[in-house]
C-alpha cells in the first residue's frame, strides 16, 4: 500500500540521519524500498496521469519537513537533516504529522495560515489547519475535481435522456464535430438521419476532406443494448461494404456485445452513456466553464545553474 504522506515524514528523516546531502531520487529510491512498495504501486498515477501518487507524496513531506525546519536545501532537489532534526529524532518520536508540527514549529504555522489571516494579524495557531492525513493539496484538488467531473456526468445524462429523439441527434453531431470529425455542420446535419437503412442512422465523414466515411447509430436507450442491435448495425456495415462504425447510446453495453465486435471484421466503436458525457465535458458540448484554476509549479530549468 502506498504510504500516506505523513507516514513518510519519520522514516524521511530517519533516512537523512547521517548527516550526508541526499538528492531527491536517492531519497525516493531509499522509500520504496523502505514500504516494500511494488513496480506497480511506485508507477500508480494521480487521476490526472501527470504524476505518480508515490512521487507527490515523497515532494510534499519533504516540503512539509523543510518548512518546518527539520531538513535544509543544499541545492536544487537536495537536501540533508537540520539540528533541529537531530533534535526530535534525540526524542524518539513515534510519528511526525502535519498537527505535531503545527504545535512545536512556528514557521510550520506560518507556512499553513492563510495569507488573509496572517494579514489581520490572527493567532498563528489556528483551528482550520489542514491536518488531512490521507491528501496531498494536489491530490485533494484532483479527487475534487473528479468528483465534481462524475456528478456533472450524471446531471449531463439525465437531461440527455429527457430529450426528444431529434435533440439527440443533433447533440451527436455537435460533438463529432467538435471532437474533428464530418466537415461542416450542415453537411453532417444532412447526413443523420438521413440514412433510412436499418441499422445505420446517419453517415459522417472521418475527416474535414472526406477521405473516409463513417457510419453512425445513435439510440437513446433505458437497459443495456442488446446484441442484436449490434448485429444488425454489423449487417447495416456490410450492405454499404463499409469498415467503419460508431455506436452511440445514453444506457451500457453487456459484455456479449463487446464479446462480438471482438470477433467480426468492422472496426466499431461503442460509446455509453458515461463515455458520451465525458466526450461532452472534454469538448466543452453543452457546457459553459464557470471557473478556470492554473496550478503552477518551479520550473527547475530556469532555476538551474551550471
Amino acid at each position: 500500500m502506498i504510504p500516506k504522506y505523513e507516514e513518510i515524514m519519520l522514516p524521511l528523516l530517519k533516512l537523512l540521519e547521517d548527516s550526508k546531502v541526499h538528492s531527491l531520487s536517492e531519497t525516493r529510491d531509499s522509500l520504496a524500498r523502505h514500504f516494500h512498495l511494488s513496480d506497480g504501486e511506485i508507477r500508480e498515477l494521480l487521476p490526472s496521469g501527470k504524476q505518480s501518487i508515490f512521487r507527490n507524496r515523497v515532494g510534499w513531506a519533504i516540503t512539509y519537513m523543510k518548512k518546518a525546519g527539520l531538513i535544509t536545501s543544499i541545492k536544487r532537489a537536495h537536501f540533508q537533516i537540520s539540528e533541529e532534526g537531530h533534535q526530535l529524532l534525540s526524542e524518539n518520536p513515534i510519528e511526525i504529522n502535519s498537527k505535531f508540527l503545527s504545535s512545536r514549529y512556528d514557521d510550520f504555522v506560518q507556512f499553513q495560515t492563510p495569507n488573509n489571516e496572517k494579514n489581520a494579524n490572527a493567532s498563528p495557531k489556528t483551528e482550520h489547519l489542514n491536518t488531512n492525513t490521507d491528501q496531498t493539496p494536489e491530490e485533494a484538488l484532483e479527487y475534487a475535481y473528479q468528483k465534481l467531473h462524475s456528478d456533472l456526468s450524471q446531471e449531463l445524462l439525465g437531461i440527455i435522456k429527457s430529450c426528444s429523439p431529434d435533440f439527440f441527434e443533433q447533440l451527436v453531431i455537435d460533438l463529432l464535430i467538435a471532437m474533428g470529425y464530418g466537415g461542416s455542420r450542415k453537411e453532417a446535419g444532412q447526413a443523420m438521419g438521413k440514412s433510412g437503412d436499418g441499422g445505420i442512422d446517419g453517415i459522417i465523414n472521418e475527416d474535414k476532406l472526406g477521405l473516409d466515411v463513417i457510419y453512425l447509430q445513435a439510440k437513446r436507450w433505458e437497459n443495456t443494448v442488446p446484441v442484436k442491435e449490434i448485429r444488425d448495425f454489423t449487417g447495416a456495415l456490410a450492405s454499404k461494404k463499409a469498415k467503419k462504425g460508431i455506436f452511440i447510446t445514453t444506457s451500457s453495453f453487456p459484455k456479449s456485445v463487446y464479446d462480438f465486435i471482438g470477433k467480426v471484421e468492422y472496426k466499431i466503436i461503442l460509446i455509453d452513456g458515461e463515455r458520451l458525457t465525458n466526450l461532452m465535458i472534454d469538448y466543452s458540448v453543452g457546457l459553459s466553464t464557470v471557473s478556470t484554476y492554473n496550478i503552477k509549479t518551479i520550473d527547475s530549468d530556469y532555476f538551474g545553474e551550471n
